[in-house]
């Protein structure tokens, strides 16, 4: 940790740091476990290259979601977006899940989509996620998924050649079509980005949420997440089911789910998920 990171964070924090080592925290940011003068331990990193107002989206959407008081989410304790930007949050001490681990996290995201949101998309209009995508409120799903996922996505493939031009096509006659598939529902609280490695289990089995892409949408969404990359157990959907029952149909719109994901990957790793993202939009021509 440079010395410009350590006294912004100390002034921040209000405590000396007495010790700091690397950990992980994701594909760009350089992570910290940092040991406090007053007995704390926090979470902190920064970003060499970070898009305006990073870390102050994701300190908000942190905020949003813990808010809720539906399930754990860190405490923000400090963040900037001037430099030395950062973000501190309290520290979890990661474990191994037990029996009903799967289960408690199924009924606590239950909770949290009940939590609803104001709009489909962000009342602050701030973007989300690798791709900047806009979250735009609008009053149904149909407008949001189409206006600030597929349309916006389908021009970032276009411009940097992610999808054969066919595939582009039928993405964008898809999102002309979305009223077909809304099944009205008011906006869900949503984590937004929430695969596996978005999730920790901590030292006595509790699961905490990292890293949204929070904003207000169909909560089918966060469960197509879920079920794309894998890594959450059959009980969580179950115990899910059981707070929260899905609308009728929810089996057949998984796949329309996850084709923003899909597509997203497309264009920051190409490989199979070009085809996959093909064949997801093939089920909705």
């Amino acid at each position: 940790m440079d010395d410009a990171l350590r006294a912004e964070l100390e002034a921040a924090l209000g405590a000396v740091i007495t010790g700091a080592a690397s950990v992980g925290g994701g594909d760009v940011a350089i992570a910290y476990r940092v040991r406090l003068g007053d007995g704390r331990t926090v979470f902190a990193k920064t970003h060499p290259a970070a898009p305006p107002e990073f870390f102050t989206m994701e300190a908000v959407s942190l905020t949003w979601l813990r808010a809720a008081d539906a399930i754990a989410v860190p405490e923000v304790l400090a963040f900037s977006d001037d430099p030395p930007n950062h973000l501190a949050l309290e520290w979890i001490d990661e474990g191994r899940g037990g029996p009903e681990t799967e289960r408690n996290l199924g009924t606590a995201l239950a909770r949290l989509h009940r939590a609803g949101a104001a709009c489909f998309g962000r009342e602050d209009r701030r973007t989300t996620g690798s791709r900047a995508l806009p979250n735009e409120p609008v009053a149904t799903w149909a407008e949001f998924y189409a206006s600030n996922r597929l349309v916006p996505l389908a021009q970032r493939a276009r411009d940097s050649r992610s999808l054969p031009a066919d595939v582009i096509t039928a993405l964008e006659h898809l999102a002309g079509r979305l009223e077909h598939f809304d099944n009205h529902e008011p906006p869900a609280r949503l984590h937004g980005d929430l695969w596996a490695g978005n999730r920790l289990v901590d030292s006595v089995g509790r699961s905490w949420l990292i890293d949204p892409a929070a904003h207000g949408g169909s909560r089918e969404f966060d469960l197509a997440m879920m079920r794309l990359f894998g890594g959450f157990g059959a009980e969580c959907f179950a115990a899910y089911s059981e707070e929260f029952p899905l609308a009728v149909g929810w089996e057949d719109r998984v796949t329309l789910h996850q084709i923003a994901p899909l597509v997203v990957h497309a264009i920051k790793f190409g490989g199979h998920y070009v085809d996959a993202s093909r064949r997801a939009i093939d089920q909705y021509r």
